[in-house]
């Protein structure tokens, strides 16, 4: 039986459940201190690491009797960190394993709150733990890490998820699921789902086998400069319609990307028109929010109108050499615009929405 101290992000009870997959005794958990060492956030990431230093304390909770089964999966969950057992002695002399990295494995960024990861981060990782733990003995530790930030991406979607009602007035019925279970993961995830659920009629339907992918959230922005009477699209290469066969692969469309961990609709929108056309959204005005595809998709959309400052040279090729995007923009007076909308001349499904939006909304903007 092994003891580990445990100062970070598994310090919140529900995620240690959930990596070791079984619930804790409350007396096989208990509050203590590591001296000499202190507990930094991590720059730009989510969780904390443990640093010597002289007159230092880290508070933690000491979780004695685990199994070698339980040390396993908790390497597992750590292991693609570069985060590794080591032995220290506790500041009550108990001795225990604590999991510890390089000193320069990351740069830190002041000393860790954690009651306010809780806040902020709680629920967003106990969803990303839950698919970790499914590729158990499937992946690698390495594989998992390099698949993190589509991980961290669809388990803030369900963050973000919990927070949604639209207030439509359905049918409030049940469903039960009899399985579920991953068909593919890469950038994006393949669930499989066999379900039952209720009738309008009363009574369950029979039991049905259903697929669907799942996505991040994502932000969308339309910008429009109300004093050129102007709009700003962006064109790129698309895999849909190359996948679908059609013959105009480079598609016109709104900036949009997806919702990363801790951000807010709005915060991409703006992140987003920064990286894909080097402009700055001086306000956003909220279209729609929704689902793209709710038969066979998770993914949600944020559809914003951003008014920007749109001259001459604001049209550019742009994106980000690290996720290889090329992205050219294109300006396109109002009139053009609405008479691409018209002819069906716009394949974008949301962007023939902002078009239709923008028509009842024009004369406000403009005043």
């Amino acid at each position: 039986m092994a003891s580990l101290f445990f100062y970070g992000s598994l310090r919140h009870a529900p995620l240690l459940e959930t990596v070791l997959g079984r619930s804790f005794d409350a007396d096989t958990l208990r509050a203590t201190t590591l001296s000499d060492h202190s507990v930094y956030a991590v720059a730009d990431q989510p969780f904390p690491m443990l640093v010597p230093e002289a007159g230092g304390r880290a508070e933690g909770l000491l979780a004695s009797g685990l199994t070698a089964s339980d040390v396993a999966r908790l390497n597992f969950y750590e292991g693609g960190f570069a985060y590794d057992l080591v032995d220290v002695v506790l500041e009550n002399g108990e001795a225990a394993e604590v999991y510890l990295c390089a000193p320069d494995q990351w740069r830190t960024e002041g000393l860790w709150d954690f009651e306010a990861w809780v806040d902020r981060w709680a629920a967003m990782s106990c969803h990303a733990a839950r698919e970790v733990m499914r590729y158990l003995t499937s992946h690698t530790p390495e594989q998992v890490a390099a698949m993190f930030p589509q991980i961290r991406a669809r388990a803030w979607s369900r963050v973000l998820g919990a927070r949604t009602h639209a207030g439509q007035g359905v049918f409030d019925g049940k469903v039960e699921i009899n399985r579920q279970e991953c068909a593919y993961v890469g950038f994006f995830a393949m669930q499989e789902v066999s379900l039952r659920h209720s009738r309008f009629g009363g009574g369950m339907s029979p039991m049905l086998e259903r697929s669907y992918l799942v996505g991040g959230d994502a932000a969308l922005v339309l910008p429009y400069d109300p004093k050129r009477d102007r709009v700003l699209l962006v064109e790129q290469m698309r895999v849909g319609p190359l996948g679908r066969g059609d013959p105009e692969i480079w598609h016109l469309e709104p900036i949009a990307g997806r919702i990363d961990p801790g951000e807010s609709p709005e915060q991409t929108a703006r992140r987003e028109a920064r990286e894909e056309a080097n402009l700055e959204i001086e306000a956003l005005e909220t279209v729609a929010r929704g689902y793209c595809s709710p038969g066979d998709s998770t993914g949600y959309f944020h559809i914003f109108v951003g008014l920007a400052d749109l001259p001459d040279d604001a049209a550019v090729v742009s994106g980000l050499e690290s996720e290889a995007e090329d992205i050219r923009s294109r300006l396109i007076s109002y009139t053009d615009f609405i008479d691409m909308a018209e002819q069906q001349a716009i394949a974008n499904t949301p962007l023939a929405l902002l078009a239709y939006w923008l028509v009842h909304h024009r004369c406000r903007l403009r005043s």
